[in-house]
């Protein structure tokens, strides 16, 4: 890869890292404050996932001599506070969340594909899989009974992913 591309695969892998983190965070949160034994383990699962996702994107980091997010700390804390928030509405707003989410994020993914370099394998084996279990979450929060949410909150939370994808990719 050239050095343009190797810096712009690093900024889009710096997003994913972000997003990881704020996931693990939010669905921490979730399960946290959520009522029902069945959605604390899928919020937990999901959750572990997770996990693995933040393990691929810092590797991949890594490797490509790049750098995570110096905001972390702070992405972790706002992601937390908004899933314990989710959790406290009740479950079926709190999985429409995870659903919300977990849908964006998927919209997200694909946009990183289409602009990853054809020749980056790796990473886009990596965007990919995430890609695949992201759906997964989102499916499994709608066959636990996600309530679909408002268009005005759908919207806020695309604004925030703007502002936030915006950031991590330099920060």
């Amino acid at each position: 890869m050239s050095a343009q591309d190797k810096a712009h695969v690093c900024g889009l892998m710096r997003v994913n890292h972000v997003g990881e983190v704020c996931a693990q965070a939010l669905y921490q949160g979730q399960a946290l404050t959520s009522r029902d034994p069945a959605v604390r383990a899928a919020l937990r699962f999901a959750a572990d996932e997770e996990t693995e996702h933040l393990a691929w994107t810092e590797r991949r980091i890594t490797e490509l001599g790049g750098r995570k997010s110096l905001l972390n700390p702070l992405w972790y804390v706002g992601a937390l506070s908004m899933g314990v928030l989710a959790g406290r509405l009740g479950d079926k707003w709190n999985l429409g969340f995870l659903a919300e989410t977990e849908r964006q994020v998927e919209a997200h993914l694909d946009g990183h594909l289409a602009c990853l370099p054809e020749q980056d394998i790796r990473s886009r084996e990596i965007v990919d899989q995430m890609r695949v279990d992201e759906i997964r979450h989102a499916e499994t929060a709608v066959n636990l009974g996600a309530a679909e949410l408002p268009a005005p909150v759908k919207a806020a939370m695309k604004f925030a992913a703007r502002v936030m994808t915006g950031t991590a990719y330099r920060v």
